[in-house]
């Protein structure tokens, strides 16, 4: 009975890996209350699905987008971006010259010796 369905479904979907995946989430989303879009005729889940696909009761790239969000942990939401916050105390009323910005540059020898000096805030002699 299922080797007949699947023929049936080879000509919607090509990969029989993609047919197998596709129709195993339409099976499991039947199980979980979701509504026959078929007669059952005494079928289990599995053969339903892909009964379902055969006749194109649905889009399978529909099903493919459905199985993919379902097996996504994170989905990221595009959400649009915040414009720049301008610099405080800048005197060119809001708008920034990159030319003008300037980095602090020291080399790895002089970070060393700036490290070494510092002094734990609990052995400092200011707070006696």
């Amino acid at each position: 009975m299922a080797r007949v369905t699947v023929e049936d479904c080879i000509d919607k979907v090509e990969n029989r890996f993609e047919l197998v995946l596709l129709a195993s989430h339409r099976a499991r989303m039947i199980s979980s209350g979701s509504s026959l879009l078929v007669d059952r005729d005494r079928d289990k889940n599995p053969v339903v699905a892909l009964r379902e696909i055969a006749e194109e009761k649905f889009a399978a790239e529909d099903l493919k987008e459905d199985l993919i969000h379902s097996l996504q942990k994170y989905v990221e939401v595009d959400e649009p971006e915040e414009d720049a916050v301008p610099l405080i105390g800048t005197s060119t009323g809001g708008a920034v010259d990159d030319t003008e910005v300037q980095f602090d540059r020291m080399s790895e020898e002089d970070l060393l010796r700036g490290l070494e000096g510092l002094v734990p805030p609990a052995a400092s002699d200011d707070e006696d």
